[in-house]
């Protein structure tokens, strides 16, 4: 899964964004509309960290998705 499929469907994964990132308001994860540029600055704001943890932190919860929706493919 690219990240636009998750810009496209991300009514479907601000749930899982809001709980991830807990410091991020419900209005600023729903603000982000899922572009990742803006989720990386809102991270790096919230949680003091640098553009590459950011995006780390991204990567790896883009990860995570992709890994649930393939166990959901599957039942």
């Amino acid at each position: 899964m690219n990240w636009s499929t998750i810009e496209t469907k991300w009514d479907d994964y601000k749930g899982a964004a809001q709980k991830q990132w807990s410091k991020l308001t419900e209005e600023q994860i729903k603000g982000t509309k899922g572009n990742r540029v803006q989720l990386s600055a809102k991270l790096q704001h919230a949680y003091a960290v640098t553009e590459a943890e950011a995006d780390r932190q991204i990567s790896d919860w883009q990860k995570r998705q992709m890994e649930k929706a393939a166990g959901a493919a599957k039942s």
